[in-house]
């Protein structure tokens, strides 16, 4: 399969931020594009959501109002897999990062999904290896990792795992390039693979810094920008990615290594305890409008 999007249909399973809107970079892309979901619900806010995104796309000049139109043409939204999978050539999987969920999803794309279709999975912590026996063809699954907001962010992560063809491998790559992402390849996988392992270095830098007490957060943040050019501070980036979804990067990762600087962070932990998850739900380090 090569990235053609007059030919090629790509499916995403899981509604969430990321899968939706690893969906509609897709469909903007002129791909046709299905989103499944076991939530009708999820869906419906997904469909939501993207058209306001795409809004506020078209009113700051970022996106034609006749490209946006098109690309939600392309868009399908279903709860039923097996109507959507059979004609599916390329998969992205953006569901909940638990392996034995993650496992039976491939299971069931192996069985769903036409012999040549390429199985991805979008985990930032998992490797593809944990799923690939699952799907019956271990040779056509990699990590296909987008960063959230997955619209703009340009990076992609493709992981390889030991079985992963160099086929596989090249139409990922081929497939994140004619979406407008710069994809980077990783040829061993490593927990949390390379943006993931240095993001979580900085942060539990910062973490321990203010835990310590030797500066405010705001002031860790702003050495980070003005000193060192980040975008934006270690908090005001956990905050963004979501300290929940912090927590379980963390999680993760901690099981794949057993060191203890892996673990979750208690600070971040009784935060998210306190429903304070970052700008999606108006608090976190810091508190937002919306």
């Amino acid at each position: 399969m090569e990235a053609n999007p007059g030919s090629t249909h790509i499916l995403v399973i899981g509604a969430g931020a990321m899968g939706a809107q690893i969906a509609m970079t897709a469909a903007l892309a002129g791909y046709t594009t299905s989103i499944n979901d076991v939530s009708r619900t999820q869906l419906d806010a997904a469909a939501a959501q993207l058209r306001t995104r795409t809004d506020k796309m078209i009113q700051s000049g970022k996106l034609g109002s006749g490209a946006a139109a098109a690309a939600h043409v392309r868009l399908r939204f279903s709860t039923e897999l097996d109507a959507v999978a059979s004609s599916a050539d390329f998969v992205i999987e953006a569901a909940t990062e638990r392996l034995e969920i993650k496992r039976e999803i491939f299971a069931v794309l192996g069985r769903l999904t036409p012999e040549h279709a390429i199985l991805a999975t979008n985990s930032s912590t998992l490797g593809s290896s944990k799923v690939a026996a699952a799907s019956g063809r271990p040779d056509r699954v990699c990590n296909m990792h987008f960063f959230n907001p997955a619209l703009v962010m340009e990076c992609v992560e493709v992981v390889r795992h030991p079985g992963t063809s160099q086929a596989t491998v090249d139409t990922t790559m081929a497939l994140a390039r004619s979406l407008g992402k710069s994809p980077v390849l990783i040829n061993r996988e490593v927990p949390g693979f390379i943006a993931n392992r240095l993001m979580g270095a900085v942060q539990r830098e910062a973490l321990a810094l203010l835990a310590g007490g030797v500066a405010s957060r705001e002031d860790i943040d702003t050495t980070a920008k003005g000193a060192l050019r980040h975008p934006m501070g270690p908090f005001e980036l956990m905050d963004l990615v979501g300290l929940d979804v912090v927590t379980d990067i963390a999680r993760a990762t901690h099981a794949e290594t057993g060191d203890p600087a892996d673990a979750p962070n208690d600070a971040v932990m009784s935060l998210v305890r306190e429903g304070k998850l970052g700008r999606k739900s108006g608090a976190g380090w810091y508190t937002y409008d919306h």
